[in-house]
């Protein structure tokens, strides 16, 4: 080493570590933290405190065993939210909410990656890993979504080039990257898909309604490489297999948690987690835009061409 380089900081950060485990996301947990509920070998940790395996890391007094941080498993469930659930845990009001459908993980809990409204429905995925959550729900990682939406009214050329030019909403400039007409409308009902690369509070519904139109149906049908495929019927889930587990990961820079690789004891618990493998896929290529689909179904998990 020469005097002008600088050594690498030892272990992990300690939200990444927490994060993986499936506590919470890596931005909830940068709070818990701030708030002191974080120990690491008996003192209040710090954020950007780096671990290692040696190091006794507890939350609210309960010390995490260090099996627990070595064999987590990366999972992820892909759901399709029917009308009139909401994206929280529990609700004041007693209405139904995504995680009622959901199977109870042995391990972690289920951590929605971004939220639909009320009233939207379609893919909907959810993880054990919050490093995975934050990073695909962060704007840094053009994470692209796809919808299927119907909207009501007259829709002319000026006002697509409008949406696709951009818009200034009340809480910044937002755009579909691409707008593509669909089959399916009648009258002054139109069926479009469109894209956006971020997942802000009801975006899809505010551009269309900056044009003067209104959005009767609201359906998301693509989140990254992840399609909503016509098997999974309303309100049913299924958990990715790996190599569908691994491409996502690729698409926001982790590394694939390959089962050659893995040990033993911890590839026969994802065996028995996983309910079936899916069809097989592609391995990656170089991520691309994706554009917007002529339909709603897609082939399930698929590298970016």
């Amino acid at each position: 080493m020469t005097e002008h380089e600088q050594p690498r900081p030892a272990g992990e950060k300690l939200q990444k570590v927490l994060a993986r485990l499936g506590l919470a996301s890596r931005r909830e947990i940068e709070t818990w933290i701030g708030e002191g509920r974080v120990k690491v070998n008996g003192a209040t940790a710090s954020l950007g405190q780096r671990v290692d395996s040696h190091d006794a890391i507890a939350l609210d007094g309960r010390l995490l065993k260090r099996e627990e941080i070595a064999g987590s498993v990366r999972r992820v469930l892909i759901y399709n939210k029917p009308d009139g659930e909401i994206c929280t845990r529990d609700d004041p009001e007693g209405r139904p909410t995504v995680f009622d459908r959901l199977p109870r993980p042995k391990e972690g809990r289920w951590i929605n990656i971004g939220r639909l409204d009320i009233n939207t429905t379609g893919l909907l995925l959810f993880t054990t890993d919050g490093e995975l959550a934050n990073r695909l729900m962060h704007p840094s990682y053009q994470m692209d979504r796809e919808y299927a939406v119907r909207v009501r009214g007259e829709v002319t050329e000026e006002m697509l080039e409008n949406l696709k030019r951009g818009v200034m909403l009340e809480d910044g400039p937002a755009k579909f990257t691409d707008i593509k007409e669909a089959p399916g409308g009648e009258g002054f009902n139109h069926w479009y898909h469109c894209v956006v690369m971020e997942g802000r509070n009801r975006e899809v519904r505010r551009l269309w309604e900056s044009q003067g139109l209104v959005v009767s149906r609201l359906k998301r049908v693509r989140f990254g490489p992840v399609f909503l495929t016509s098997e999974l019927t309303m309100g049913r889930w299924r958990e990715m297999d790996q190599r569908e587990v691994d491409i996502l990961s690729a698409e926001v820079g982790l590394t694939p948690q390959a089962l050659p690789a893995m040990k033993e004891k911890v590839r026969e618990k994802l065996d028995r987690l996983q309910r079936k493998s899916a069809k097989p896929v592609d391995p990656r290529a170089k991520r691309v835009l994706r554009p917007a689909a002529d339909e709603a179904a897609g082939e399930g998990v698929r590298p970016a061409r």
